[in-house]
């Protein structure tokens, strides 16, 4: 099967939302077999969303399903700067496409739940202390610890060989990454609820904007920028000091 990286990305990050914002809404929403089930049920979804959204990509775009992933390998030189556009186009898509798909699934929890807050949570992040430059180094950090790993356990500065894609979070396997994104919920998840994807979090506030759900709230958009642009400087950082440590290796 030959699938290109545009449709791997899309599909991936679709699959990701669909399971990750749905896990949200299984515990949020009212009248849900997992209402008020928790945190750690919604960690565990996360996770267990990133293994199958990387399990199904990985082969075809080495699953970056993530602007802050993709921006980190094109420094990286895993992929070249003239891909970097189609790989966030296409994770946007499936994010929007995804947070669609969790609403019309839940669509009736949608209606039985009377609180805009909860609702908006089935599709973006929000910080529990509203202190936004706490919330920035959080997700910059958070971000960091996302992609920092793909570098010590790959060699970022030589290209995929033979074609195959060796780049983004299926570098470091679908099982570790997937627990590596639930240990970063249980940690460090419990200021902003750990957004660490610009698309994860971008594309499904631009869904709750168009999508009639009733009794809906502002998408909070003064937040907005902070989940899109911290995770992007934690890749950036998780890139520049894989290269330091590789060049002070080479010495």
């Amino acid at each position: 099967m030959h699938m290109s990286k545009f449709m791997a990305e899309l599909i991936g990050t679709a699959i990701l939302i669909l399971l990750g914002n749905g896990v949200v809404a299984n515990v949020v929403l009212n009248r849900t077999k997992g209402n008020g089930s928790g945190w750690i049920v919604i960690t565990f979804g996360w996770g267990m969303a990133v293994f199958v959204g990387v399990f199904c990509t990985n082969d075809f775009s080495g699953a970056h399903l993530n602007p802050a992933v993709s921006l980190a390998m094109a420094v990286g030189h895993k992929i070249t700067w003239q891909e970097l556009p189609t790989y966030i186009g296409a994770q946007m898509i499936g994010a929007i496409l995804g947070a669609v798909f969790v609403f019309l699934f839940y669509r009736a929890h949608f209606d039985a739940t009377d609180d805009a807050n909860a609702k908006l949570a089935c599709f973006c992040t929000a910080p529990n202390i509203r202190d936004y430059g706490t919330a920035f180094f959080c997700e910059v950090l958070g971000t960091f610890v996302l992609i920092f790993p793909i570098f010590l356990m790959t060699n970022p500065w030589v290209p995929g060989q033979n074609g195959r894609a060796d780049s983004g979070l299926g570098a470091l396997g679908a099982l570790p990454v997937g627990l590596l994104v639930f240990a970063i919920g249980l940690s460090l998840g419990g200021t902003t609820g750990y957004a660490i994807n610009p698309a994860r979090d971008l594309g499904p506030r631009i869904a709750h904007a168009f999508l009639p759900i009733k009794g809906k709230r502002d998408g909070d958009w003064g937040y907005a920028w902070i989940p899109v642009v911290a995770p992007m400087v934690g890749g950036l950082l998780a890139a520049f000091a894989a290269r330091a440590i590789s060049s002070g290796a080479t010495h």
